[in-house]
């Protein structure tokens, strides 16, 4: 069963660091199913979209750094809430270069976390409006 309802809105960060010049991004496993995403969380009211998104890259993915105040992006994907109700989500995503990558953090226990090339990191997930920024991210500017 699947809602028709507008979508609902979340904020994600796409973590990335620079090594020898080139990006790789840092993704984490979903609780549930342990698909590869990245991290990301419900709007929240008072809370700015790109200070909630570096929020969810601290609880998720135990990383802190600088977030990129305009969306680097958008994609919708379908959330699975239970065996039989999922909703559509609209996602906004900010850039986020992470330059603390801390040993403790609250989803530690529930998570892994792995640094990829964007090309590898767009294998991993099964969103095609992220595999495009993933595969964006990686081509060197002009």
């Amino acid at each position: 069963m699947m809602s028709n309802r507008t979508p609902a809105t979340q904020y994600a960060a796409l973590p990335f660091r620079l090594r020898n010049g080139r990006p790789e991004i840092l993704l984490v496993t979903s609780r549930e199913t342990k698909r590869w995403i990245i991290p990301k969380g419900w709007a929240e009211e008072g809370v700015k979209p790109c200070a909630m998104a570096a929020r969810e890259a601290y609880e998720e993915a135990g990383v802190r750094g600088t977030v990129d105040h305009r969306p680097f992006g958008n994609f919708r994907y379908m959330k699975r809430l239970s065996v039989n109700k999922s909703v559509l989500c609209a996602v906004t995503v900010f850039l986020l270069e992470v330059d603390e990558v801390l040993d403790e953090w609250p989803e530690k226990g529930q998570r892994e976390r792995r640094w990829l090339t964007p090309s590898q990191a767009a294998l991993a997930v099964g969103e095609s409006g992220l595999v495009e920024m993933l595969l964006r991210l990686g081509i060197p500017p002009d």
